[in-house]
C-alpha cells in the first residue's frame, strides 16, 4: 500500500507511517519491536521505547464529555481572552471539558488511596490532611500554555463548587536579569540554567507539604524582569497548577526535579514550524502594542518594518527558542500523563493519554 494511504488510514500525521490507529496503544507499532536482523555478537543499538499511549481524535475526545459537565460562563471565558471568539467556546466544550472529567477522575483516585491507607488498617502515623493536587503544563514558548493554564484552571474551578484553584508559573523563578547578565545567560532565558531551580523546589515541597502563605515572585513581561519585593501569596489550593517550559525536564544534578512534586501533567505539542510561526505572529503584535511603551523592556525595537521585525524575531526563535524547545522541552514530551497536540489553527486535534 502507498505510504500516503496507510497514514490516511491510521487517521494521523503523514509522519505517523508506522503509528497504529487511534485507540490503539501507542507501544503495538511494529517500528518499536525491536529487530534481530544485526550480525551475531554485534553492539545493537536498542529502540527508543515510547510510552505507551492511547490516541483521540477531537472526535472521539469530544463525545467523552457528559450532559452533567459545568461550562465556564460566556464572559469568564471572554476574561481570559476569548473576547467574540466562537472557537475557544467550542474549545472549552470539546477539549476542556472531557479533559477536567478525566483530572476529576484521578483526583478521586488520589483521594479515596489516601482514604485507604489513612483511615484504613495501613498504619502509617498519624492522619494527614489533603494537600494541594498538582497538575504540571509544559511546552514551548508561544504554543499556548498561559491561556490553555488559565482556561483550565477556570473549568476545574466551575467543575466542582467551592473548589478552589490556583496557577502558578515558572516566571516568577527566573533569575532576575541582573543576575542572568552576571552569569552570562542572557541570552539563554528559559533554558533549565536560568531558573533559580532551588527555590522552584522549595516552593513545591512546600505546596506538597501542606504549607500555606507562600510566596512566589512576581515576573512582569513587559519589564522582561522579576518584580523586586512583588509577591503573589499561594494558600494551600485545592488543586495548583503550576505552568512552563521546563517542569518536567529531567536533566539535572539536583536529588529532585520539579515533576516529582506533580500529581498530573499536560504537555502542549504542536510542529516546530508552526510554533515559530506563531511566535513570529505574537512579536509583531507585541511590536505594535506593548513595545511601544517605554516601560518595555523591548522598547527599542517599537520602530522597525514589519518585515525588520519578522526578521529580528525569526532570529530569536532560531537562536535560542528553537535549541530549548529540541534540547530541552520536547524531549520531556513522553513524561507528561496527557500530550495535547495542537494544528494549524491552534485549536487541539490529537489527544494522546499514557496508560502508565
Amino acid at each position: 500500500m502507498h505510504n500516503s494511504a496507510i497514514a490516511r488510514r491510521c487517521g494521523v500525521r503523514q509522519d505517523c507511517r508506522d503509528k497504529p490507529p487511534r485507540g490503539a496503544p501507542l507501544n503495538s507499532s511494529p517500528a518499536l519491536r525491536p529487530s534481530f536482523t544485526s550480525p551475531l555478537h554485534t553492539a545493537v543499538t536498542p529502540p527508543r521505547v515510547e510510552p505507551p499511549y492511547v490516541i483521540f481524535d477531537r472526535s472521539q475526545w469530544a463525545a467523552l464529555r457528559s450532559p452533567d459537565d459545568q461550562v465556564p460562563s460566556r464572559a469568564s471565558i471572554e476574561m481570559l481572552g476569548g473576547v467574540n471568539d466562537p472557537a475557544l467556546q467550542i474549545e472549552v466544550e470539546e477539549i476542556f471539558l472531557p479533559l477536567t472529567r478525566f483530572i476529576n477522575a484521578h483526583i478521586r483516585a488520589a483521594h479515596e488511596l489516601s482514604r485507604i491507607v489513612y483511615s484504613g488498617g495501613i498504619d502509617l502515623g498519624s492522619p494527614i490532611a489533603a494537600t494541594p493536587y498538582v497538575i504540571g503544563v509544559a511546552g514551548s514558548v508561544a504554543v499556548g500554555k498561559s491561556t490553555f493554564a488559565r482556561l483550565l484552571r477556570a473549568v476545574l474551578s466551575t467543575a466542582v463548587p467551592g473548589r478552589r484553584v490556583e496557577l502558578v508559573t515558572t516566571d516568577g523563578f527566573l533569575y532576575p536579569t541582573r543576575e542572568l547578565q552576571e552569569r552570562a545567560l542572557m541570552g539563554r532565558k528559559g533554558f533549565p540554567d536560568s531558573y533559580d531551580l532551588p527555590a522552584m523546589l522549595e516552593f513545591l515541597s512546600a505546596v506538597k507539604s501542606g504549607k500555606s502563605g507562600l510566596k512566589v515572585p512576581v515576573y512582569s513581561h513587559e519589564a522582561y524582569d522579576v518584580v523586586p519585593d512583588e509577591f503573589e501569596t499561594v494558600n494551600r489550593p485545592d488543586i495548583l497548577i503550576f505552568e512552563g517550559l521546563n517542569v518536567l525536564q529531567t536533566k539535572n544534578i539536583a536529588a529532585a526535579v520539579a515533576s516529582d512534586f506533580f500529581d498530573f501533567s499536560i504537555y502542549l505539542d504542536a510542529e516546530s514550524t508552526l510554533i515559530e510561526r506563531w511566535y513570529i505572529e505574537r512579536f509583531l503584535k507585541l511590536q505594535r502594542t506593548v513595545f511601544q511603551r517605554e516601560t518595555s523592556y523591548f522598547h527599542h525595537y517599537k520602530d522597525l518594518s514589519e518585515s525588520e521585525a519578522t526578521q529580528v524575531a525569526r532570529g530569536i526563535w532560531q537562536q535560542i527558542n528553537l535549541p530549548n524547545l529540541l534540547d530541552n522541552i520536547e524531549p520531556t514530551r513522553g513524561r507528561a500523563r496527557i500530550v495535547l497536540r495542537k494544528g494549524e489553527k491552534h485549536q487541539i486535534e490529537e489527544i494522546s493519554v499514557r496508560q502508565t
